[in-house]
């Protein structure tokens, strides 16, 4: 078993560096969310803001498509979080 991390700035060094971290997170405690069925539509923006989401996806080696839904389901979780308080 590898030494655990001694900090998050480790952790994610580590991470960054390509090092096997499963043994330093506790998995059982993990969930999975269910989104439900899936739909699908097109959405019309400009070309320099497609352009930059896909930039920032390569950056950090996401696809636009699958960043775009993390961005929309963090935002939807914010606005409910908000909304509920």
């Amino acid at each position: 078993m590898k030494k655990k991390a001694s900090s998050t700035n480790e952790f994610d060094r580590r991470f960054d560096d390509g090092e096997d971290i499963h043994d330093l997170i506790d998995l059982s405690k993990a969930k999975v969310e269910r989104l439900g069925q899936r739909m699908q539509f097109t959405l019309d923006i400009p070309e320099s803001l497609a352009k930059d989401i896909g930039e920032i996806g390569e950056k950090i080696g996401v696809d636009t498509p699958s960043l775009i839904r993390v961005w929309l389901y963090e935002r939807v979780r914010q606005e409910k979080t908000t909304a509920a308080g």
